[in-house]
Parts: structure tokens; sequence; C-alpha cells
């Protein structure tokens, strides 16, 4: 019997040979929930978050962190609610589907796909970089970044054509593995533990920029804990989605609270806050910095494995939505297929990889995180909507939810206000790449609107098994 967690459908299936029903395989737990989280984001803590501290000031960096990890907190509560109840593939674009609308589903898919194929490339670009780095400090250089930066995306993309449980499992052991570097290195160069290498006194400075540098910060706070919405992509191959999908999300926003504070402390402490701003590898430098060999070697090995785990848990969550998105129709149904051995996407997987790579070996590091960003911003503008017309159409007493955020609508309309300084922040330093994202989606909008629609299987939108919403 179809319970309120049950979507397999034989509408929301692949095709197997000879006719036979195909889907996403439900084999993951909460801790898979939080290693694809957690993955995804952890490589902001070790690279990308300092550019804010160059935007405003080390303590403009700490401000844009907490401010961001408000807003991160409102997504994570709103999504735990959403997706628990809307468990399928696709995560926001299949809750747009559902709650606002077919237009409002197809550019959310896109900023979806945007965002985690870019923040794909970006961590592929820092593999590159962190391999000659390590090379320079060996006296090799001239190393040539391109062989890498391909390897990266292949090997991942071939873990994901595998196999989810696989692929995920991998994320959750080098996650683990770079989130314990981060605490070992504050645990070993604090002084209420026993260190004496941290110099806040001698390197903290007032604002360098005034209040217009925090608000230029806000850009790049975000990057502490983008992609945390991710875990919605897991919602159609998790065992529990009303149990996994709340807990695993909430552990790892509370875990990222926990590692962006601890590296902003350690790294404001180690460098002049002029060098950190446009560091490559800002917590491997600390490690440098501590003096400890140990040290330099784990935080290394720390920065190779959470870019790794952030560029896996990319290639996951894209090709999810952009698979969740053939399905429907939305995109040519050809995406929309499930390996009939591995039970992967594994059309979505491979189509995405040529685009990472492009962005990869083509755009400059900073450009590339600020379209991951934009693309994430407008995702997170439209969850407020969301969530108030879901609240609106289905009340609590309707139907079974795995997880009801509290003080509703105060984190929506929080979020929405945050959203909001967080565009004028990105406008300040990247208006012109704003101004195009914008426009680019408005003209993909009206092409789906006037030719691609037509395709879509109007039928099979709604494949939850909710009573009718209220008004209607």
């Amino acid at each position: 019997m179809m319970t309120d967690f049950d979507i397999t459908s034989k509408t929301m299936d692949g095709m197997g040979p000879h006719g036979t029903n195909v889907g996403l395989l439900r084999v993951l737990g909460p801790a898979h929930v939080w290693a694809l989280g957690v993955g995804i984001v952890l490589v902001g803590e070790y690279m990308g978050w300092n550019f804010a501290v160059g935007k405003g000031g080390a303590y403009a960096a700490l401000i844009a962190c907490w401010f961001a990890g408000l807003l991160y907190s409102c997504v994570a509560m709103i999504d735990s609610e959403v997706t628990s109840t809307v468990a399928a593939a696709g995560g926001q674009y299949t809750q747009a589907k559902h709650i606002v609308g077919p237009l409002m589903a197809f550019n959310v898919g896109l900023y979806l796909v945007f965002a985690y194929t870019m923040l794909e490339a970006a961590n592929a670009i820092t593999v590159g970089f962190l391999i000659d780095t390590v090379a320079v400090m060996s006296g090799h250089d001239g190393l040539d970044q391109r062989p890498f930066i391909v390897l990266a995306i292949m090997f991942l993309a071939w873990l994901n054509y595998r196999g989810v449980l696989a692929t995920l499992t991998f994320s959750l052991v080098i996650t683990a593995v770079a989130f314990s570097a981060i605490i070992i290195l504050f645990l070993a160069t604090s002084p209420v533990f026993g260190g004496d290498v941290l110099r806040h006194r001698e390197l903290m400075t007032d604002l360098p920029y005034g209040w217009l540098g925090v608000l230029a910060a806000m850009h790049f706070g975000l990057w502490y804990y983008l992609g945390i919405e991710g875990t919605t992509q897991a919602a159609e191959e998790v065992r529990s989605p009303a149990r996994a999908l709340p807990f695993g999300t909430l552990a790892g926003i509370m875990t990222l609270l926990i590692a962006a504070t601890l590296t902003w402390y350690v790294c404001v402490g180690l460098m002049p806050w002029e060098y950190l701003g446009q560091a490559g590898v800002p917590l491997f430098d600390a490690a440098r910095l501590s003096g400890s060999t140990f040290l330099m070697v784990l935080l290394g090995i720390g920065t190779l494995f959470a870019t790794l785990a952030s560029a896996n848990g990319c290639i996951n969550d894209a090709s999810r939505a952009w698979f969740a998105m053939g399905r429907d129709h939305y995109l040519p149904a050809w995406f929309g297929a499930v390996h009939p051995t591995y039970r992967t996407p594994y059309r979505s997987i491979i189509f995405l990889v040529p685009i990472a790579l492009i962005f990869a070996l083509g755009a400059p590091l900073d450009q590339v995180i600020t379209f991951s960003i934009l693309s994430g911003l407008l995702e997170y503008t439209f969850m407020p909507i969301n969530v108030i017309l879901f609240r609106r159409k289905w009340p609590l007493d309707t139907i079974k939810r795995g997880y009801e955020h509290p003080f509703h609508p105060l984190p929506a309309f929080v979020l929405l206000f945050l959203c909001g300084v967080a565009y004028f922040a990105v406008f300040l330093g990247y208006g012109t790449q704003l101004v195009a994202m914008i426009a680019f989606y408005v003209i993909v909008s009206l092409w789906f609107h006037f030719w691609r629609y037509r395709f879509v299987r109007r039928a099979a939108q709604f494949t939850m098994p909710w009573p009718r919403p209220q008004g209607y």
C-alpha cells in the first residue's frame, strides 16, 4: 500500500530490459545524507570563504560567516520539512513541481544543476592547484594542472555511475577525515589546549573598509555553507526519508557551523588579513605556518579529501536534478533513464561531465564560484515562497510530515530578507555576472513556456498521494 513517503510509482521509474520497471535504489541512511550535505560544503572551509576577508577584513568575514549560517539554518529547516514529505529525486525541483507550478520547477531545476556543476568545476580547479602547490614545495615547478583536473572529474563520474551506495560511503569516509583535520588543527594551535602559535592580538585589525566592506564580504560568506541543501537529492534513495533527511540535514548544518567558526579562528590567528584574503588554500597555509609537519600533511590530505568529497556530491546532486527533469519530460526523456544494473541515472551523469570540464579548464576560480553562488541564491529565494504555499495548501493536520520546522513563517521571512542582502552584496563585486545570469534564466524561461512545455507529461506531474489542496 502506498504511504505518504512511497513515491516509487511507475510514472517515476526508468525502464529496464524487456519493459521491466527499474527505479533508483533505496539503500542510504542518515549518515550518507550527512556525508552528502557536509561533503559538498566542507571544501568551503578549506578554500573560498577567505575571499570574504579580502573584501572587508577578518571581522567582516566572521560577521559574514554567522550571517550566512543563519541563512542556511533557515534553508536546512525548511528543506527538512518539505523534502521529508516530498521524498523524490530532484529535491527542490520536485518540490516546486508539486507546490508552485511547472515554470518555477523548470527554473529551480536549472538553478540546482548550474550551482552543483559550477561547484564541481571549482573543486576540480582546487585539486589541480593543490597538487601543483605540493609539486612546487617538492622543487618541481611548471606542473600542468589540467590532467589532474580531468582525472578528478572522470574518476568521480565513474564512481557515481557505478552506484550511489559506494559513492556516498566514499564521501562519508573522506568527509569525516577532512572534518577531523579541522578539529585537530584547532586543538593543536589553540592556547586553551596548550598551543601558542596564534597571534590574534597582533594580526586583528578594525574594519579596513568600514561597514561597506562587511556588506561586500557577505558574497563569499555563503561559501561556508553553499550546497547543504543538496541533501534533498537523496530523497528517493534513502531507506526512511522521514527520519534520514531531517536528521542528516540538521546534523549537517550544525557540523558546518562549528567547522566554519573554528576555521576562521585559526586562520585569522596565523595570517595577516591582506594575505588571507587572496590565499588559494588557507587551511593548508595555516597548517604550514603552525610549524608542524604533521599538521601540514594532515591538512594537505584534508584539503584534497574535502575537494574530492564536494565534487563527488555535486556530480550526485546535479545528475539527480537533471534526471528528474528528464523523467518528467521537462528535458528530453532520454535523460530519465536508470541503469538496469547499477540503478543510477547514468545518462545524466555522463552528459554533465563535459560541461563541468569546460568550466574547470577554461574559467577562473572566482568566476566559477560566483556563478555557483548566484544560482544557489536564486534557489534560496524560491524556498520561502515554496514553504509558505506548502503550509497554506496542505496545513499540518492534512498530511503526514517527517519533520515540522518551528516558528513558521518566521524562517521563511528571515531567509527572504537575507537573500535580498546577499544579492546586493554580490552586485557590489560581480554586478555584471548577476545581470547576465538573471538574463539567461529569463531567456530559458521563455523557451520553456513557448516550446518545451508542450512535451511535459502533465498527467504525471502530481505523484504524491496527498488530498486536494486547500482552496482547490
